[in-house]
């Protein structure tokens, strides 16, 4: 089992034919992803080989749909475009979008939000390194070989983040379920909640870790879901050091007085029962303990 992803999901790729979503398909082909079809206006009827497999580019999303069935799409646009790119990719029946795209204008996104929720998809991103069920499919820009099968879901506003806490599970023997970049722009597809509630849903998720960072109120958001939980949490926030009045990292780490601060969010998350760890190293002995603790009361 996994949350939104699995080895039965049809990849495209919006952008397939610049240098990262080559790079990036390439990538993804070699981890076993199943791409099963590239975008790029005006390259229709191209293709990128890679090895024995053939990806066939076409010029819109919904002749790449109807040709080949797919299900999900990454996006590699410029931001100008992105907007652009996510109405398509909804509009013709792509159920879920990874946008790796920075910078995408606030406006543009806001319209993209309401329309993506109107029509029950899911998105992840923009400005994130997508998301990983290991062993099964990877879809983004994550270093695949840090990833191990298992079942420890993580959800990371961060990047780098994602893949020094992985690096740490992995280490310590804690295998991951699936593992989601959401993106660090002011609005994202998926939030903190939506992606707890996934991994609660899931029969094979035994524990989370949650990685924050200063800036808005979705870990306090997040903190008042983990209370309704059965499934353990564990979180991490990243900011606890950063100068006062200083806009840090993320479009969307952004402090207000003292919302949005490290220490608010690290309250609210040890209220919830959630431990936090001081250093990403501390996260899997807290998982471990976390686990034990569930054992026991079952």
């Amino acid at each position: 089992m996994s949350i939104l992803i699995n080895k039965e999901t049809k990849l495209l790729v919006q952008g397939v034919t610049g240098r990262e979503g080559e790079f990036h398909t390439r990538a993804m082909l070699d981890y076993g992803t199943d791409v099963v079809a590239g975008v790029t206006p005006g390259k229709g009827g191209q293709f990128i080989e890679h090895g024995d497999e053939t990806v066939p580019v076409f010029n819109t999303v919904k002749e790449a749909v109807e040709m080949t069935g797919a299900d999900t799409s990454i996006i590699f646009v410029p931001p100008p475009f992105g907007g652009d790119a996510i109405f398509e990719a909804v509009d013709a029946g792509i159920t879920g979008i990874v946008c790796i795209t920075e910078g995408i204008p606030i406006q543009d996104m806001m319209r993209c939000y309401r329309f993506l929720r109107e029509r029950d998809g899911w998105m992840v991103g923009p400005n994130c390194p997508g998301l990983i069920t290991p062993g099964e499919c990877k879809i983004g820009i994550m270093p695949a070989d840090i990833f191990s099968p298992g079942r420890i879901g993580l959800v990371s506003r961060s990047g780098t983040l994602t893949y020094e806490i992985v690096d740490e599970l992995t280490r310590n023997d804690l295998g991951q379920s699936t593992c989601v970049g959401i993106g660090g722009d002011p609005i994202i597809g998926s939030s903190f909640v939506d992606c707890l509630a996934w991994f609660e849903a899931d029969p094979a998720t035994d524990a989370v870790v949650m990685c924050g960072e200063i800036g808005g109120n979705d870990e306090e958001m997040a903190a008042e879901f983990i209370k309704t939980m059965q499934t353990p949490v564990v979180g991490f926030i990243a900011g606890k050091t950063a100068p006062p009045g200083k806009r840090m990292g993320h479009a969307g780490a952004i402090v207000s007085g003292s919302s949005g601060t490290a220490q608010a969010k690290i309250e609210a998350l040890n209220a919830a029962g959630a431990p936090v760890a001081e250093l990403p190293n501390q996260v899997p002995e807290l998982v471990r303990r976390a686990l034990e603790k569930v054992a026991v009361s079952s």
